[in-house]
Order: C-alpha cells, then structure tokens, then sequence
C-alpha cells in the first residue's frame, strides 16, 4: 500500500492480517442494490457508533502511464463542492454530529468514510452517496489543490529519503505491472495534469457497480438496506472499465539500485516478487509467506531481529513486511539500517541477511518458534476486532481486491493449518535472487 491522504492508513496497515474468528463470528450480512452497488453490513453493538465506509474500485494499480496520481488527486477534489453542498460544508456538519470523517487512496482503492453516532447513520449515507455521484471538479478549484499535492509529495517522499527508495525500489520490483506506480503519482505527472482529466477519471470509476459499502457498529441490517436504497439507490447504473489483474513477473531475474543521500550510515532494501491471496495458485502458501515475514523480522523473537540487530548488532534497525491482501502480485520486504560502529559495508551486510534467509531454506523452523510467529499474527487479529474502523477496513479490502468478505472469519484458522515445512518451502520457492529488487542508500562521498 503506498501514499494516502490521510495518516490513519498507515494505523489501518496494523490491522492487517485479516481478523480472527471468533467461536461466533460477528453477525455480518451483504445485499446488492439494483444499480450494482455492494452492501456489506457487521453488527457491534458494544457501543451507539457506527462506521461508514465507501470503497471505489479503483487506486494506483488503475492508472495508465503518464497519469500517475490520478486518484489520489480525485480523492482530494471531491470534497471541493458538489449538488449539495460547498467546500468544507459537510465537514461542519458531521463536527456538529460529533462524527469525523477522511479519506485514504491506495495501490487498489479509493476510500471515503465517516464515524458517527448510529442514529445519524442516514448523514454519512447522504453525503457519501452525493460525493460519489455529482463532484463539481471545478478547474478553479484543482488548481490550487494540485499545488497541495506536489508540496505534500515533496514533504512525504522526495525529502524523505527511505520513502524516495521504496519508491524507486517499487519501481523495478515490479516490471510488468502498474504495482510499480506511486499512489501520489510522479512529480512530472502533477505538473501536466489537468481538471479535464480528473472529471474523465471521475465518470469511468466512481459508479455504484464499482463500489461497496460497508458498515459496522450498533445498527440493524433491515434499516441499513432501507437507508442505502433511500441514498445510493437512484444513483444511476453505469459500466466501468475493466482492470486486469496486475499479475508480475514470477522471476524477473535479480534487479539493484544505489541511491546516495546525506546519511550517517548505509540503508538496505530486499524485496521478493510474491503471490497475494488474489493471485495464489494456493492460498495455503500465502498464509505460510505471512508467517515467514514474522519470523524473518516481524518481532524482536524474529531471527534478523535477534541475530544481526539485538545480539550481533550490524543493524540499528530492521524490519519485514509483507502485504497479502492485493489485487494483484505482491512483494516480501526486508529494510534494515547498518550500524557505522559495527559494519558499515552494505554489500557485506546483504550477505550477512542471505545468510539468515538460507537458514530457513535449508532447516525448516521448530514447531516453537513457529508457534511464536503464529501466536503473534492472531493476537494482532483479535485485537482489530476492538475498532470499528478497523473491522469495516478489513471488509472493504477483501470485496474490493476481489474476494469475498467471509475470509475475514475464516483467517485463525488459516494460520493455524501452516506447518514449518510449509515454511521453509516457500522460503525456498519465493526467497530466490531471480526475484529480488535491491535497494542501497549509502551515505554521500565528501568530495572536499
């Protein structure tokens, strides 16, 4: 998931993996309106709140070369004004309801939502359908807006280092896919784009048949099917595009990049090309690769962590990570921070991590350690089942990445099926150089 509008997505990318089931899971329903849009409904009755949240099927992955940013921009402009209302009027509204409201953009998506007292659910309905159906996208708004974008790309990526190489690193890690594109677009693409095409981007992706809304908290099914069809149901039918799946590669061959920056001490990136639950052949093998980016570095028991940051300490800083839950092809990423007091070489450093990554390869792991890894996956999923947000996130990712909702209570007992020979077959299969991108970040040379 790349650059998002709102910093509550990152907190969202906690949530994930999926949440766990409960010995009965949560009531939870979907209906399907006559215009095609997708209605996912989760009771919770804990608390008189409720989340609404509207997924677009469309992100990143959507856009085509040379207009990178198109919906993250769109995300912005949609709040400028529409038939019901002008810019920032909604928002004193829902201040006055005591609710909040954002809006994040990622590699496949597009999200808009509000949390409110649930006796208000109606509000959140009306606005979210009228900003999905009749956005003004004034040029005399985008302008300036599209000037908050650059200097926003500019504080989060280009002046920040690590950020710049993950995207550059994405850039060749995924060859063949619009994976590869930043969700905030490329400097050069926001200076040339223009309203005409965000009113374009607009009309093809923002229709009820390309959508799913999906609510959670202390609601009843029945009122929230008439609400919908009160608020989204005259919204008019209209077909969409169609978005192939961004399949890669499988083994592009090995792929490196250096980067020079005003740093104390080397930074190391490793990212292999991997399946995502979309794409799997064997979703078996995927909840076996979220495991093994646990063990890898997903905790302080984890063996990089322990091994080359805690014990050897040759880093300050490590870290994996791997996202499942795409439309298309993902990546397994390893990102670490030499320490200049221990080792200060970057290409000894990668040896020293192949080297971990080839103890898994060659013995798979103890039932224990495993066990650790599994543990620490499902307690992250039980606690997501305490957020509101959190929940109606993980259900609006599945429905729009393309699987069905129901995985989310099927996800503990995924995990629990991996075995340590599972493990150590997918290090093998997937830890391989011909699907490695390499990122270094070295400190600049003094030329005086």
């Amino acid at each position: 998931m790349n650059i998002s509008c709102s910093t509550l997505v990152l907190s969202f990318i906690a949530w994930l993996p999926l949440m766990a089931a409960a010995a009965t899971p949560p009531a939870t329903q979907d209906f399907l309106l006559d215009n095609g849009l997708k209605v996912v409904v989760r009771e919770d009755h804990r608390s008189p709140i409720v989340t609404a949240q509207l997924w677009i099927k469309v992100g990143s992955s959507y856009e085509p070369p040379g207009q990178s940013g198109l919906s993250h921009a769109l995300e912005h402009m949609v709040f400028k004004g529409s038939s019901k209302a002008c810019a920032g009027e909604f928002a004193a509204i829902l201040e006055k309801l005591g609710a909040s409201q954002n809006a994040f953009t990622g590699t496949d998506f597009t999200v808009f939502y509000q949390t409110l007292p649930s006796a208000r659910t109606g509000v959140a309905f009306e606005i979210l359908a009228d900003l999905m159906s009749t956005a003004e996208l004034d040029a005399q708004d985008f302008t300036p807006e599209l000037k908050v974008i650059q200097e926003e790309r500019r504080m989060r990526v280009d002046d920040e280092i690590t950020a710049s190489a993950h995207e550059r690193l994405n850039s060749i890690a995924y060859p063949a896919s619009g994976n590869r594109t930043p969700t905030i677009g490329w400097m050069h693409d926001l200076q040339r784009m223009n309203a005409i095409q965000l009113q374009q981007w607009y009309q093809a992706w923002y229709s009820p048949g390309n959508a799913t809304l999906v609510v959670v908290g202390d609601v009843a099914p029945e009122r929230i099917k008439a609400l919908a069809q009160q608020h989204f149901g005259h919204l008019e039918r209209r077909a969409t595009p169609v978005a192939p799946t961004p399949v890669e590669l499988a083994a592009a061959g090995e792929r490196s990049l250096t980067l020079h920056a005003p740093i104390s001490s080397p930074r190391l990136i490793m990212s292999f090309n991997t399946p995502s639950l979309t794409t799997a052949q064997n979703r078996r093998s995927v909840h076996a690769l979220r495991l093994l980016n646990a063990l890898l570095a997903g905790s302080n028991s984890a063996r990089i962590k322990q091994q080359l940051q805690l014990s050897e300490a040759i880093f300050t800083e490590a870290h994996s990570g791997y996202d499942a839950f795409n439309r298309g092809d993902s990546l397994l990423t390893i990102s670490t921070q030499l320490n200049p007091d221990k080792l200060n070489d970057a290409d000894e450093a990668l040896a020293r991590l192949w080297q971990v990554i080839d103890s898994l390869k060659s013995k798979a792991p103890e039932p224990a350690e495993l066990e650790r890894a599994r543990n620490l996956l499902i307690a992250n999923t039980v606690y997501a089942q305490d957020d509101l947000e959190g929940q109606a996130y993980t259900l609006g990712l599945l429905e729009t990445i393309g699987l069905d909702w129901r995985l989310a209570d099927q996800d503990t007992a995924e995990l629990n099926k991996v075995t340590p020979l599972e493990i150590q077959e997918v290090a093998k299969t997937y830890l391989t150089r011909e699907r490695l991108s390499t990122a270094k970040i070295l400190p600049e040379k003094n030329n005086g």
